[in-house]
């Protein structure tokens, strides 16, 4: 920056805001700003040396949907995309958004310019109550002014609700003719109609009151059935995957800015040194953390649908038992007679707090017939797709033959690799402890590491649980502590598509072909938290929502 003279804009050109620009004397004059909405003159970006990263490359690229940070804080020509807003957001919505059924309150909320033209004509002549402050109102059928039910009405004005726009609840006694003759009632105000799945949720997403990764948090916080997930879900509500993905989304972008900033200065000798080192040393430091996140990224897709959790072990070893105590129902037919459990059977269970898909499978040995061939046959299947295994023994029948082929084959091979991040992991469990004698020996030295449980007693269990509530925090991972989980598919289609980017990048030989990589890159970081979101993924997405959210 050894020539120019610093500009700032002020009176016309106030979309500059104050950004801190270079121009080289004597050349053209600038030309018109990309934005249709804005005329402001823009000095000629082939005269132009960078300050401000962000600026430069939004002027370089014509983004005038860009959000570009100024030293005053203020945005530079920023548009709104349209492709975000839901079908017929103009119009007021309306929807019961607590559950179905009979209930001691029920919540109604409207969205919509129209929502307080509903509140005025179902309490008229009442005018609206304070901002965000419950008030008691007697609720009338605008048709025939029957009264419908004494309600409390909270009023929350644009911007400032969960949606952007003007929003109302009523909060109703929760009987179904109450719900039915409200929501009715709503439905005869002219500019209110009743609201699609997800609706309340899409026009949150639209007015830039929540990003797509946090549109996904509530969704998985809705649906969050263990402790585990619900926590996942709430940091991911909370903003955690968004802001970590708009970090690494800026270092590209300065990354990128410096290279076209290379390209179109580096013959006038016009750029500090360094520019394209410090440009790879961010690239290669993204790389890690990529590379990072998605060696991590079956944890969370874990975490979110589900551990796969599979008991196995030779016929009568206490398979059965076990999963009707860890499920604390009658799963399985338990019977002294080897063989019983010939099929899998899969029930959906809460383990310390984690998400698990529980299988009960046949007893592993060469099977007598055609149909317990089979039940081995798919308990070995379901074995190859376990995330953890439950090898189950009869501590008192260690020295059988089932007994030690099992532990030769099966616990051998995986608890090598138990402790590997990509394998499986594995837990043996020695049941029927009640049946081995206080003076007699127990296991011999060479038994793997393993726990001592009894079905019938319950002793052993707890130690069971705290080894399956560590087990199942290595396989998905610790929603409380560390970075934020990856948690679908979709997260980790677009890292991926980043970092093959990425790699693009460092391959290029040429800087035009490096920043068309890095501009890649960033898109993939962008869409991932909707930003140029196509309208099928966005459906995708908020179809999940029901009514009402």
């Amino acid at each position: 920056m050894r020539k120019g003279i610093r500009i700032r804009g002020n009176g016309k050109r106030q979309c500059w805001g104050g950004a801190r620009i270079w121009r080289v004397p004597g050349k053209a004059k600038p030309p018109i700003c990309a934005s249709p909405s804005c005329s402001t003159p823009l000095p000629n970006l082939r005269h132009l040396a960078i300050i401000e990263p962000l600026v430069y490359l939004t002027l370089r690229l014509r983004l005038p949907d860009a959000l570009i940070r100024l030293p005053s804080g203020s945005r530079l020509c920023t548009r709104r995309s349209s492709s975000a807003l839901a079908p017929g957001s103009g119009a007021t919505i309306f929807a019961l958004s607590s559950g179905q059924g009979r209930c001691g309150v029920a919540v109604i909320r409207t969205s919509g310019p129209a929502s307080g033209q509903a509140l005025r004509i179902l309490t008229a002549p009442r005018d609206l109550p304070p901002a965000r402050h419950a008030s008691l109102r007697l609720l009338s059928d605008p048709r025939s002014g029957e009264p419908l039910d004494r309600a409390l009405v909270l009023w929350f004005p644009g911007p400032k609700s969960f949606t952007g726009e003007d929003c109302v609840e009523f909060h109703v006694h929760g009987g179904p003719a109450v719900v039915s003759g409200v929501l009715q009632a709503l439905g005869s105000v002219p500019g209110l109609r009743p609201a699609e799945a997800g609706e309340f949720t899409r026009r949150a997403f639209a007015h830039g009151k929540l990003n797509l990764t946090e549109v996904e948090g509530l969704a998985d916080l809705i649906h969050a059935e263990t402790e585990a997930q619900r926590r996942q879900a709430l940091r991911q509500l909370d903003g955690e995957l968004g802001h970590l993905c708009r970090g690494w989304a800026e270092t590209l972008t300065k990354a990128l800015a410096h290279v076209e900033a290379y390209i179109d200065f580096g013959e006038d000798d016009n750029l500090e040194e360094g520019v394209l080192e410090q440009a790879d040393i961010e690239v290669r430091a993204l790389q890690v953390a990529l590379g990072a996140h998605l060696r991590d990224a079956r944890r969370g897709q874990r975490l979110r649908s589900g551990a796969h959790v599979v008991v196995t072990g030779p016929p009568n070893a206490g398979k059965s038992s076990l999963v009707n105590l860890l499920s604390r129902k009658p799963v399985s037919i338990v019977s002294p007679e080897p063989g019983t459990t010939r099929d899998v059977l899969e029930t959906p269970v809460d383990l310390a707090g984690f998400p698990v898909l529980l299988s009960d499978t046949a007893g592993l040995r060469e099977g007598v017939g055609p149909v317990e061939q089979e039940g081995v046959r798919r308990a070995r299947e379901r074995l190859e797709q376990a995330d953890l295994i439950l090898a189950m023994l009869d501590a008192s029948d260690l020295a059988s033959p089932s007994s030690c082929n099992f532990l030769a084959t099966v616990v051998a091979s995986v608890g090598a690799q138990s402790h590997s991040d990509s394998s499986q992991r594995l837990l043996l469990v020695l049941n029927k402890s009640d049946l081995l004698s206080t003076e007699g020996p127990g296991p011999g030295p060479d038994m793997p590491p393993h726990l001592l449980l009894s079905c019938v007693t319950g002793e052993g269990l707890d130690g069971l649980l705290e080894a399956l509530r560590e087990e199942l925090a290595a396989v998905c991972g610790d929603p409380s502590t560390g970075p934020p989980l990856l948690t679908r598919a979709r997260h980790q289609h677009h890292l991926q598509g980043c970092l093959d980017a990425l790699g693009h990048y460092k391959q290029s030989k040429d800087l035009a072909l490096a920043a068309e990589a890095l501009r890649v890159a960033r898109g993939h970081l962008t869409r991932l938290t909707g930003g140029g979101g196509t309208e099928e993924i966005l459906d995708i997405i908020f179809r999940d929502f029901c009514v009402g959210k």
